[in-house]
């Protein structure tokens, strides 16, 4: 079994409360949270819809898939190796490691895993 499970898409906007509006109002999808003017998180049942102005979003005007993974820096050398790019190295934020990458074809992909704190 695979250690790669998609629980993201990540979708660019320029006006956050348009588009929770209509994921919400139009669709009558849930909001699971809301972190200020810049990211919102969308009940797509088995994948959250995230919502980023380009203050949040990893690759601004791109729809990028986000993947948990037990071990980021593997998955990213793995991309590498596969003939994909990385834009962001690993790194640590606040409540996650990341990386941001894309695959052989120029598909943005994010993956990520919570941090022990």
């Amino acid at each position: 079994m695979s250690d790669y499970d998609v629980r993201q898409v990540l979708l660019s906007t320029d006006d956050l409360d348009a588009s929770i509006a209509f994921y919400t109002e139009t669709l009558g999808m849930k909001l699971k949270f809301r972190d200020g003017a810049h990211y919102a998180a969308i009940d797509g049942g088995s994948v959250t819809i995230a919502l980023a102005t380009a203050v949040d979003h990893p690759i601004p005007g791109q729809v990028v898939v986000g993947i948990k993974t037990s071990d980021v820096d593997a998955a990213a050398k793995a991309i590498v190796d596969s003939g994909g790019a990385v834009v962001k190295d690993p790194y640590d934020d606040a409540h996650e490691r990341r990386a941001v990458v894309y695959d052989n074809k120029g598909n943005g992909l994010v993956f990520y895993s919570p941090l022990s704190r």
